[in-house]
């Protein structure tokens, strides 16, 4: 049994503010002194990156498709005490509160994967950010509506949003309490603090350079304008969790040597998971980063590349002007690198991205499209590759705005994935690059990089 001092912020829809109030949240409770476990819901990139800046920690996603609902408690477990023990655990939602993964049948009413259905496995309060902006008194049906949806569900406490005048605010406070749901704050509006956006969503932290100052304007105004005492409070009333803590020890080979894996890194490479780099180091790797952006060849020793996802489209023209490290990566990879390489890092190996020269490590031309992939999949693995065996189905998600046709594969290279009939991605023995993100927490194989089948990693490690 195991406290941890948790809740969820959850609220009717997008667009409410919550990523504003969970980042305000985050660092005002920080500037208190204590120490902050950020999560998010689902398999958000980009949010986490400002939680990570808002707290000082990193950015953590809960994501039931992903991982399985069993791993989501010890994953909240272990994000809320690496690196040390947290004094509380903000959980970010995602969407609207009972919002998830269409086509599967819902947790209670709540559906698979929502914000919700993680409040439920984790059994932590949730904290309702209901947008007051243009209504009064039809704010409490919404809180009500939301609080009573699903019995199974805890909603705690309420934060107003995009707050009016103080008659506003108080002809919200009264017919919300009058259901019996505590108002811990009112935050006004704030045209300052919004968060620009592009083709993919929220521009990443790591890209703004005035980032750090937008979260620090959102813990004043937090601190400001939400009773912290009251939000204590509510956290600290959750039960007890009856769930071991997520260890990466357990479910990898070590390998001897600590072989070096390269991580892409910096403003074009902002896509990838805490725990992706934990497993790999809970198997013996030394994990490295490098910036494809400025470094000009992969760091000293790689014996492993990992290239996650990011926005490569939005730098192409800087990725391109870096020859050097495009030809060495081109080199290393066709002399067998064992590489990872995920959306982002499909398009970087290319030979092309819209016309612009990426590394020429795959024969293919990336570009550009006007249609949006975005979803949860369950794809089969169409060959034995690096990462997979041929049948093995696994978890992942798909979000990009660009096509990698895959006709006339060159030899020795196979599709990698079988997506509901679509064949995507290529792989070979020592090669896995697609459009598909695995949460590795899911997937611990994957950290082994193809030699799951043997007692050491050595064959790909370089040992």
């Amino acid at each position: 049994m195991t406290t941890v001092p948790r809740l969820v912020l959850g609220a009717a829809s997008s667009s409410t503010g919550k990523t504003t109030l969970a980042v305000g949240l985050m660092r005002a409770l920080r500037d208190r002194g204590l120490r902050v476990a950020p999560f998010k819901t689902g398999p958000d990139y980009i949010d986490p990156g400002y939680h990570g800046l808002a707290t000082g920690h990193p950015g953590r996603n809960l994501d039931a498709h992903l991982c399985g609902p069993e791993l989501i408690a010890p994953l909240l477990l272990h994000g809320s005490r690496t690196p040390g023990q947290a004094d509380i655990a903000v959980i970010e939602g995602a969407m609207g509160l009972f919002d998830g993964r269409l086509g599967v049948p819902p947790v209670g009413r709540a559906a698979f994967g929502s914000s919700a259905h993680i409040a439920k496995l984790t059994h932590s309060p949730v904290l309702l950010v209901v947008d007051a902006a243009k209504s009064s008194t039809t704010v409490a049906a919404v809180a009500h509506g939301m609080a009573s949806f699903d019995h199974d569900l805890q909603v705690a406490g309420v934060v107003l949003n995009k707050a009016g005048s103080q008659r506003n605010i108080d002809e919200c406070t009264r017919a919300i309490e009058d259901l019996g749901i505590p108002v811990v704050g009112a935050v006004p509006r704030s045209p300052d603090l919004t968060t620009p956006s592009r083709h993919l969503g929220l521009v990443p932290a790591a890209e703004r350079d005035q980032a750090r100052a937008m979260v620090e304007a959102a813990g004043e105004l937090v601190a400001a304008h939400v009773d912290l005492d009251r939000v204590l409070e509510l956290a600290r009333a959750a039960a007890p969790l009856e769930a071991d803590a997520w260890d990466p020890s357990r479910l990898v080979t070590r390998v001897e040597g600590r072989p070096v894996v390269a991580v892409a890194a910096g403003r074009a490479f902002t896509f990838r998971y805490a725990e992706t780099a934990e497993l790999l180091r809970a198997a013996g790797c030394e994990v490295v980063e490098f910036d494809p952006l400025t470094d000009a060849s992969l760091p000293s020793a790689t014996a492993g590349l990992y290239l996650g996802g990011g926005f490569p489209e939005v730098f192409a023209g800087e990725l391109s002007a870096n020859e050097a490290l495009r030809e060495d990566i081109r080199r290393r990879v066709a002399d067998g690198l064992p590489t990872v390489a995920e959306c982002a890092g499909l398009l970087y190996l290319c030979s092309t991205l819209d016309d612009q020269p990426m590394t020429g490590a795959l024969p293919l031309a990336a570009t550009m499209s006007p249609k949006l992939t975005l979803g949860y999949k369950e794809p089969v693995a169409a060959a034995d590759t690096l990462l997979t065996r041929v049948g093995e189905r696994v978890r992942s998600h798909e979000f990009h705005r660009t096509v990698v046709p895959l006709d006339g594969l060159a030899e020795g290279l196979s599709v990698a994935w079988d997506v509901a009939g679509r064949a995507e991605g290529v792989g070979s023995a020592s090669l896995h690059a697609s459009y598909q993100h695995l949460h590795w927490a899911g997937f611990p194989q994957a950290a082994q990089f193809g030699a799951r089948e043997q007692s050491s990693a050595a064959s790909w490690a370089g040992g």
